[in-house]
């Protein structure tokens, strides 16, 4: 199960406390003051991993802390400082700190991002000694670590992202095209997450656009009309539309008004975010194998008046899935 949004609470260390001390031994004899002072409060800090499944951790464990700064000691002894912590979270994650209502974007920099900074230790009494206060009786207490409401909502990244209503045939098209394997079935809502997989880019293809990068496609749920607010399975992914920066708008050959099909998806992206009318779409038949050639021909014709490019397959012909395949090579990022 693919966990995608969770809410924890993370807490910095707090400072340990100075140490009031002093001296008693044969060498000085009228003692003085040797507290130490107390170590800092780990930091909690966020990174961005490539493992979209990262969030899972915080199913259950809603409580995060990092290590307290240990107490000073005697003969000027610092406190240990507290380890910091650090978090790992899907590139692609949105971070809301609830205290502040500061939003953050966890990309995939590797640059930690401090979330929750640790106390500062306290001092000791040691610090306080002066010419006219020679023996001060007491000492600073640790300072307590920053605490901080974070909600986590993960946002998947991809090249392509594939959409279209249920069983309109994404999934099986995800598994041909790339190393994922989702689960299939002749059924209304099979896809009950998103799935990501990654197809290679062709050598040749590689060779022309230098860096020779994959290219990540994501299967998103089946999208429902009334999406955008609320209905059906595909409600809670539509945030995950958002990251692609291409649409593979998947119809299935066989529904008999392929263009009312467009225009009911088509209508929950815009409702959902104004940016998704922005992004570059392919429309695409599925299931090509099931209607004649001149039906193909006649709905890839009333799809034409959607300025689009329309393109059909069948995970049958592997010639189709080649030629798809060659074409979305080209819509990398």
């Amino acid at each position: 199960m693919l966990v995608d949004e969770v809410k924890i609470i993370v807490k910095a260390g707090n400072g340990g406390n100075g140490s009031v001390h002093f001296r008693r031994n044969a060498q000085t004899p009228k003692g003085g003051p040797d507290g130490g002072n107390g170590g800092n409060g780990g930091n909690v800090y966020l990174i961005g991993v490539s493992d979209v499944n990262a969030l899972a951790e915080f199913r259950y464990k809603k409580i995060i802390k990092a290590e307290d700064g240990v107490a000073g000691g005697r003969q000027d002894m610092h406190g240990r400082n507290g380890k910091d912590l650090i978090i790992s979270i899907p590139v692609g994650t949105r971070v809301t700190v609830e205290e502040t209502g500061i939003v953050y974007e966890i990309d995939a920099s590797k640059e930690p991002l401090l979330i929750a900074k640790g106390g500062k230790g306290g001092l000791g009494n040691t610090t306080f000694k002066t010419a006219t206060n020679q023996t001060p009786q007491y000492a600073e207490s640790g300072e307590v670590g920053e605490q901080r409401t974070i909600i986590f909502e993960l946002r998947l990244i991809a090249d392509i992202g594939l959409i279209g209503l249920p069983n309109a045939g994404k999934s099986s098209l995800l598994s041909l095209l790339t190393n994922a394997r989702p689960k299939i079935g002749n059924y209304p809502f099979t896809t009950l997450e998103p799935n990501l997989g990654v197809m290679p880019v062709r050598q040749s293809f590689a060779q022309a656009n230098a860096d020779g990068q994959n290219i990540v496609l994501a299967d998103i749920p089946g999208l429902i009309e009334g999406a955008s607010v609320g209905k059906g399975l595909g409600a809670k992914f539509l945030k995950h539309v958002e990251k692609t920066h291409v649409l593979l708008h998947c119809i299935d050959s066989t529904t008999e008004d392929v263009k009312k099909a467009y225009a009911s998806v088509r209508k929950e992206l815009e409702a959902y975010s104004e940016a998704l009318q922005q992004k570059k779409e392919i429309v695409l038949l599925t299931k090509a194998d099931l209607v004649t050639e001149k039906e193909k021909q006649k709905k890839m014709t009333q799809l034409g008046s959607l300025k689009k490019e329309i393109l059909s397959v069948s995970v049958y012909d592997q010639k189709s899935i080649d030629a798809l395949s060659t074409k979305l090579q080209h819509y990398r990022k």
